[in-house]
């Protein structure tokens, strides 16, 4: 019995003696001749250039105040003591600040002073790739972007942005076309004056245009189309979004957009823009949202965008002017149009029953117009519906739709101010504002409008919801239509 304990024992102190002689070995190798521990030798952190430190500190002062320390506060500001809103990236083993915000965004944010100016330092910052400024400058403090020394940075910045800064004004400087390497320019909610300068047409890298909020004002410049000989855009640099909504730009679209290729969304809406739709915009297959409301547009509903099957907001409401006639044939290639607002553009004739087509529509705004005759019944069928506004027009006959679908729909359906139209569903639910048929067979046909009554007699207020980078201005029982859809547009 005790041999077979001392045979089973053996091979645990092997194991053990065979331990211990590891540890000592790499103890032994962890101390020098005299048995002191060896520490590994750290490597050096990367360095920043004096010139480019002491650019940072007078670039972020003139912004936050004279009271602010940076040497003091953020003595290696790209590595142990980073500031907020600044970021710093590796060049040749050297620090450089590449990103600069400033803005209210987060509790600890650079924020900027009641006097804050720009510093002719900012533009030694040479490695400097995004640089952005929310709520920065107030109506108390006028201000400007400097008109120059924008080419000092034309090889790295990426990407300027002012956000909502009601005392910055003046006009867009024509220096920023020569920003080669910028790929976002957002001036957005600012107070910024005079034309949208045809330089920017010259920015080949572009992808973001949004200049939406401001009091610009002139003509949409054609040099935006990559149409220009000059402009070789390729297919990964092409400009995708263009929004310059609610400005004062004048004059008519130029064709030359037709050349954006790329575009996925154009926002040129609450402006005062004028002349026909251009079919050069039918070239813009892979549009995803056209938004010309609130201007003065003429020329009728362009048919072209029968033939843009990736068009899924289609917001032409508020151009009075604008007449015509709905397209009889051709909405079912409309496959992903989701949103489709022609409320209040002239429209005349009657619903054509091929709109019944559009597997995914969600939204039909048709109110406010001169349309005539019966509302086709197979409307109330479109399988994606969640809103639909028919009122203000003189659309006769009865309706045909279930009581099921008036009580699915409720404030989002609605048909009253069309005085020769009645309902012929009465058990369960009925629309608001609609007269029963006296008679299925003949519905009342009286008080038929020539036009619209400068009230249109609805009770509603303008109001809007958000949208990619603009908001569309939208009547409020709309409003609760679209937010019921949960219609979510990305900019």
């Amino acid at each position: 019995m005790g041999r077979a304990r001392g045979g089973r024992l053996l091979p645990v102190l092997a194991a053990l003696f065979l331990a211990l002689l590891l540890v000592s070995g790499c103890a032994a190798e962890g101390e020098d001749e005299e048995g002191s521990p060896v520490v590994a030798a750290e490597e050096p952190e990367a360095p920043m250039e004096d010139k480019q430190k002491a650019a940072l500190y007078a670039a972020i002062g003139s912004f936050v105040g004279k009271a602010w320390n940076g040497s003091g506060l953020f003595p290696d500001p790209c590595g142990q003591t980073p500031i907020q809103g600044v970021s710093c990236d590796l060049f040749n083993g050297v620090w450089y600040p590449t990103v600069v915000s400033i803005g209210p965004v987060l509790d600890n944010s650079l924020q900027c002073a009641p006097d804050a100016r720009f510093s002719p330092q900012l533009f030694d910052l040479r490695r400097l790739k995004s640089l952005t400024f929310y709520a920065c400058f107030p109506a108390s403090n006028p201000t400007t972007i400097p008109p120059a020394s924008w080419d000092k940075l034309s090889g790295t910045l990426e990407t300027l942005e002012f956000r909502s800064n009601p005392g910055l004004a003046g006009a867009i400087p024509a220096s920023l076309g020569r920003l080669a390497s910028l790929q976002s320019l957002v001036l957005v909610d600012n107070n910024l004056t005079g034309a949208v300068p045809p330089e920017l047409g010259g920015l080949a890298k572009l992808r973001r245009l949004v200049l939406s909020g401001n009091g610009l004002s002139g003509s949409v410049p054609a040099t935006l189309g990559n149409n220009n000989p000059q402009l070789r855009r390729l297919d990964n640099e092409q400009l995708l979004i263009v929004d310059m909504s609610k400005n004062s730009l004048t004059g008519s679209l130029p064709p030359s957009l037709g050349g954006l290729k790329g575009l996925l969304k154009m926002d040129l809406s609450n402006n005062r823009l004028d002349g026909r739709v251009p079919p050069e915009l039918a070239g813009l297959e892979s549009l995803t949202l056209l938004d010309l409301r609130n201007n003065s547009l003429t020329g009728g509903l362009p048919e072209f965008v029968l033939g843009m099957p990736a068009l899924q907001d289609l917001l032409l409401s508020s151009n009075p002017l604008l007449g015509g006639t709905l397209m009889q044939r051709g909405w079912e290639k409309m496959a992903s149009l989701a949103t489709l607002d022609l409320s209040n553009v002239g429209l005349a004739g009657t619903i054509p029953e091929s709109m019944a087509a559009m597997p995914r529509l969600r939204f039909l705004a048709l109110d406010h117009n001169r349309l005539s005759g019966a509302v086709p019944a197979k409307l109330a069928a479109l399988p994606s519906i969640g809103a639909m506004y028919l009122n203000g027009n003189n659309l006769t006959g009865a309706l045909e739709f279930s009581a099921r679908f008036y009580q699915r729909m409720g404030s989002r359906f609605a048909s009253w101010d069309n005085p020769g139209l009645c309902t012929a569903e009465t058990a369960g639910g009925a629309p608001t504002g609609v007269a029963v048929c006296k008679d299925a067979q003949e519905p009342p046909r009286v008080g038929v409008r020539d036009g619209m009554d400068a009230g249109g007699g609805k009770p509603e207020a303008s109001s809007s919801f958000p949208a990619s980078s603009s908001s569309f201005g939208l009547s409020g029982h709309k409003v609760a239509g679209l937010w019921c859809l949960v219609m979510v547009m990305v900019l």
